[in-house]
């Protein structure tokens, strides 16, 4: 991997182990817990695509599909979807994995809406997203229509 290699990187992955000390009385996860991680794993995605600190400013959309368990592996999958001038979405699938019985599935989804900062707290502009196949237009294509939609309502 080159120094080049390592700029505008558009995905990351994370994985955790959900302890107990995660979870409530029935062993789920809690959902602020995963909230929490959630906003991590969208903070590391944008800030290494940007090369700077960034904010959230919006959380469009968390879905709640499967619970995940105490023991469960949780695989966080975050892409930059679209890059405004300051502003940056990512989206994160959520693959929770129960070990022992090498089952995976579709936990949650997230939108985050992300802005870019320098030292002194400024805005600063975000490199442009550049689309390489028809999965990141088409995730290019819907993150633009959540963002016109959340502007119509602001």
């Amino acid at each position: 991997m080159t120094d080049s290699d390592n700029i505008q990187q558009p995905c990351t992955e994370m994985i955790i182990l959900v302890t107990p000390e995660m979870a409530n009385f029935s062993g789920r996860m809690h959902g602020g817990e995963l909230l929490k991680i959630l906003d991590r794993v969208a903070y590391t995605c944008a800030s290494r695509y940007c090369g700077a600190y960034v904010v959230t400013i919006s959380v469009d959309k968390v879905t709640f599909k499967q619970p995940i368990f105490i023991g469960e592996l949780v695989t966080f999958l975050a892409s930059v979807n679209y890059t405004g001038k300051t502003s940056l979405e990512v989206g994160i699938k959520v693959i929770a994995e129960d070990i022992k019985k090498r089952m995976v599935r579709h936990s949650n989804t997230s939108y985050f809406t992300m802005i870019a900062m320098d030292e002194e707290g400024n805005k600063v502009k975000v490199p442009p997203l550049i689309i390489k196949n028809d999965v990141q237009k088409d995730r290019f294509e819907k993150a633009k229509m959540r963002r016109l939609k959340r502007l119509e309502t602001n």
